[in-house]
């Protein structure tokens, strides 16, 4: 094989576990090309990855989007498409892909007509994190699946605004309280109550991050106004290179299912995640699962009557309430686990 391409618009988090594909597709193959078609933010992150190729499509431009992409890929033909997003719109912008094998995802994963935009699948693998998903996209190829390993390139300067937030004399910990869906967020009185114990207990610097949203910014500013410690709140402040030096410097990230949690996890942090709404199992910190906080299967037996055996692999809790089952106090004791770990380890 001389030429992969690899499509992943989106999600943050679900891009960073693409990362792992290329580089283990760069140590089997070495002289393959690898292109990557990829969502507009998403590049903002990954877009400078060493001896890749990205082609931003964005889904938000309609028929035009379809368009532009078959403009940029004439002519070309790839040996292997790995089709890693079944949405409706991945599948069509798959139909202008030139590429003799097209990869895609087992019978029981895919949807919204995925199967026929694809010659080939991964194998099935009940109740498997997502990482592992994407990673056995190589397998289809007659390559191995890639291993865990990330790499996010960073600038000077992203590791110099980094630098000029985190502390030198005590343990950083940062909040990332806000996910793309509101139903997975945690209550902004709970998160200050637990940045309160982490400052007052334990002496931390504590910092609040999030996307320039109205709704972010508002929240964050509820979780620090409604403290009684000091926090240092960058909401709105970073672009997606900053963030990713900050929690590469950082000692601990508490999020819920967000990107960020991903990102943190990437780089080799420790995440301390909140999970209720969806399956830590599944979506969580691939390298923290231990040090999540998991209601997960009380919410899914309150809200559905299932529980995590009968219910289908990655089916959302995402109901008003779900994450209230969460309460401040675990999240406290389950830092002053991590603390105690990591002070003996």
């Amino acid at each position: 094989m001389k030429s992969i391409c690899i499509m992943r618009l989106s999600a943050i988090g679900d891009v960073t576990h693409v990362i792992p594909v290329v580089l283990s597709l760069q140590a089997q193959l070495p002289d393959v090309k690898i292109t990557w078609i990829i969502g507009k933010i998403e590049a903002k992150l990954v877009g400078d990855l060493p001896g890749v190729e990205f082609i931003v499509f964005d889904k938000k431009s309609g028929l035009q989007g379809y368009r532009d992409l078959r403009q940029q890929l004439r002519g070309r033909q790839f040996d292997a498409l790995l089709h890693m997003q079944v949405a409706f719109r991945a599948n069509l912008a798959a139909a202008v892909i030139p590429a003799r094998t097209k990869v895609g995802y087992d019978r029981a994963r895919s949807k919204d007509l995925h199967s026929l935009f694809i010659n080939r699948r991964i194998p099935a693998a009940p109740n498997q994190h997502v990482r592992d998903c994407l990673a056995s996209f190589l397998v289809p190829l007659g390559l191995e699946a890639a291993p865990p390993r990330w790499t996010i390139p960073l600038s000077e300067s992203d590791h110099a605004f980094a630098s000029e937030h985190l502390a030198n004399d005590r343990p950083n910990v940062v909040i990332s309280p806000c996910a793309s869906h509101t139903l997975r967020n945690w209550s902004a009185d709970r998160y200050a109550a637990v940045a309160d114990h982490i400052v007052a207990q334990h002496g931390a610097r504590l910092i609040l991050v999030g996307s320039p949203a109205p709704y972010e910014r508002e929240y964050c500013e509820r979780i620090a106004s409604t403290m009684t410690q000091p926090a240092l709140n960058l909401c709105g402040q970073d672009t997606l290179k900053q963030l990713t030096a900050l929690l590469d410097g950082a000692d601990l990230l508490i999020a819920p299912d967000t990107g960020p949690a991903h990102i943190a996890s990437a780089m080799g942090t420790d995440v301390l995640g909140l999970f209720a709404a969806s399956n830590p199992n599944r979506s969580g910190p691939y390298n923290s699962l231990p040090w999540c906080v998991d209601r997960y299967p009380e919410a899914l037996e309150k809200f559905t009557g299932k529980t995590v055996d009968t219910a289908r692999w990655g089916m959302k809790a995402e109901f008003e309430g779900a994450m209230e089952l969460i309460t401040a106090d675990e999240v406290c004791q389950k830092f002053d686990e991590w603390i105690a770990n990591r002070t003996t380890a």
